[in-house]
């Protein structure tokens, strides 16, 4: 059982990892056992999470802006996540929330930093700008075979767009040495800060990840 946190700030829990690893579903799943327990709990991601992210979000991840340039590409990541902090985030975690974020800084560190090839020395200089130096409190890294997530998010993509014309599939046509140099990323990341980042094999069944992932939460938030 995790204690109240109305009482006092809330708590900002972050997934990251490789396309189609399972986040979106780990944190439904976390959602649902936190409600259970009365806890409340806002859902977000990034990019998007705002109106205004959300816009932007189509911008980044569809295919028809394929030339955009990895810089371009950086700055409207941090604009989204600029408005995310702003508009959602910060007052939820003022108001006692707990935000379970699919996505956050160590996504541009990962991706635009590590496969865009940007380096880490400009992503962390822009969060502490426009990100507010925002810290989560805790974040699940889900680590995943590259070539099974792909697959898996491009299907997912696939389906998707089939389905209400959405088309998510930029980042899915990268080539494998993309997201090998992403993986690394958030491996090193997660050396970098052990006492905030978890890593968890999602490589076996969703029930098998979310009961470690129950595991750490309860452990990390009492």
């Amino acid at each position: 059982m995790i204690e109240s946190v109305n009482s006092r700030r809330g708590r900002f829990i972050t997934f990251e990892g490789l396309d189609g690893c399972g986040k979106s579903t780990q944190i439904e799943r976390l959602a649902g056992s936190l409600r259970e327990q009365k806890l409340p709990v806002i859902v977000t991601r990034e990019p998007g999470g705002t109106p205004t992210g959300e816009r932007i979000r189509q911008l980044l991840l569809d295919t028809r802006t394929a030339g955009l340039s990895s810089l371009a590409e950086m700055a409207l990541m941090f604009a989204a996540r600029a408005q995310h902090v702003e508009e959602v985030i910060v007052p939820a975690l003022n108001a006692g929330k707990i935000v379970l974020s699919d996505r956050f800084t160590d996504s541009t560190e990962a991706y635009q930093g590590a496969g865009r090839r940007l380096g880490t020395k400009v992503v962390l200089t822009l969060h502490q700008i426009l990100g507010r130096n925002l810290r989560p409190d805790l974040t699940i890294l889900m680590d995943s075979d590259v070539t099974a997530s792909l697959e898996r998010a491009r299907r997912r993509n696939l389906g998707r767009a089939g389905a209400d014309s959405c088309d998510e599939n930029r980042f899915e046509r990268e080539n494998r040495a993309f997201f090998s140099r992403v993986r690394e990323a958030y491996l090193e990341i997660a050396r970098r800060e052990p006492e905030r980042v978890v890593v968890v094999d999602a490589r076996g069944t969703a029930d098998q990840t979310q009961r470690k992932i129950l595991e750490i939460v309860t452990a990390r938030l009492t």
